[in-house]
């Protein structure tokens, strides 16, 4: 079977070597994956079938097993560079136990008595699941926590990597044109989303990891999706929070436009949005901790007064992520000491809800951080749209 991988096999094996060099660092003798995420990255492994128990096996040998169902066997021999004899089933049925056959799996590659790294944080491994996963290993091997072992190789990002970002970058902007076009008085907001996902979806992206987020009217005050379309009015506002995605890679964008004519507070709030976006952005720069773009968030907007109408952080990594969400770590919020480095790439998005008004703006873009600062990957204008 001819195999559907969008990284070279040497690229693949440079990053599982890095996560050996990682698991030898901290003392571990293999490592337990359960996020989507790691797996793409480590093997170009491509599924939603996480949402059963799945488990990447990678020692820090280098050797690695995958178990999962049969409806991921065809799916890991198609997109992954995982040996097809290392591929193991577990079967359906009311008396499955996909933890034993994972500990039995564990035991042949003489895992007793050593110390393995967990991916705890992760929607590929429920609490049911990791309580049974406790459980089996208790006597068998020690368990640590490495949730974010692989989560911080994937930060940097490869040449590689950053052109998919980059197609995906081109891709929102495309849907940020369509929306553009069609926000007008009288239109139906189901057709503004067709239009943005078909603008994607014919540049040759990928579905995202999250819905994307509209809203109007008292609805331009939410930052997450919610289900019932409405019709634009003759003066509105329309909230999109949105991205384009490239091999799994997300570039995500965030706009309120003003339909009609728009409310004082609207030309004001995007004036600081704009100044807050702007700062951050200066603010981002390699070697100096990511809570500093927090901090020029914070700075612009309580001193135009907007203290209580801005949230707690102010954006996330961006990457290769799989539902059910595009945020990836970390987080920009005040006295994140992550420090930023080449190759990082985030989304900063300003988001200003004025409840008492009932007036929303938003202005987001993401960005590259390079040798010396940073670049948004968005071309598009941060100019307020009025239609």
């Amino acid at each position: 079977m001819q195999m559907h991988i969008h990284f070279s096999e040497a690229e693949l094996a440079g990053r599982r070597d890095s996560a050996c060099a990682a698991m030898q660092r901290d003392g571990l003798d293999g490592l337990l994956v359960f996020r989507q995420e790691s797996m793409y990255w480590l093997t170009g492994y491509d599924t939603f079938g996480y949402v059963w128990f799945q488990c990447l096996y990678l020692g820090a040998d280098g050797r690695m097993f995958l178990l999962t169902r049969a409806p991921d066997l065809r799916q890991a021999q198609f997109t992954s560079v995982i040996p097809h004899d290392r591929i193991h089933i577990w079967a359906d049925g009311h008396d499955a136990d996909p933890v034993a056959e994972l500990k039995a799996l564990l035991d042949g590659e003489g895992c007793k008595g050593r110390r393995l790294g967990v991916e705890w944080e992760s929607y590929g491994l429920n609490a049911r699941n990791g309580f049974r996963l406790k459980a089996a290993m208790d006597g068998f091997a020690t368990l640590e926590d490495a949730s974010f072992l692989v989560s911080r190789l994937r930060l940097v990002k490869s040449p590689a990597e950053l052109t998919y970002v980059r197609k995906a970058g081109e891709l929102a902007d495309a849907a940020l044109g369509e929306a553009g076009r069609l926000a007008v008085a009288g239109a139906f907001e189901g057709d503004i989303l067709a239009a943005m996902q078909g603008a994607v979806f014919r540049g040759g992206g990928d579905d995202p990891a999250n819905e994307y987020i509209i809203g109007s009217g008292p609805g331009a005050l939410m930052c997450r999706y919610f289900t019932g379309r409405r019709v634009l009015e003759a003066r509105d506002q329309l909230t999109l929070e949105f991205a384009g995605v490239y091999r799994h890679y997300h570039a995500a964008l965030m706009r309120t436009i003003a339909i009609g004519k728009p409310h004082p507070k609207h030309l004001s709030m995007h004036a600081a949005a704009r100044d807050a976006l702007l700062a951050c952005e200066a603010a981002l720069r390699p070697g100096r901790p990511v809570g500093e773009v927090f901090d020029a968030h914070a700075r612009v907007l309580d001193a135009a007064g907007l203290s209580k109408h801005r949230l707690n952080a102010c954006g996330y990594a961006m990457g290769t992520t799989f539902a059910p969400n595009w945020m990836d770590w970390p987080m920009l919020y005040r006295g994140n000491p992550v420090e930023a480095a080449p190759g990082m790439v985030f989304f900063i998005h300003i988001i200003i809800f004025d409840s008492d008004d009932g007036v929303a703006m938003t202005l987001a873009r993401s960005s590259v951080v390079t040798a010396t600062g940073s670049e948004p990957i968005s071309k598009a204008s941060l100019d307020l749209v009025v239609n």
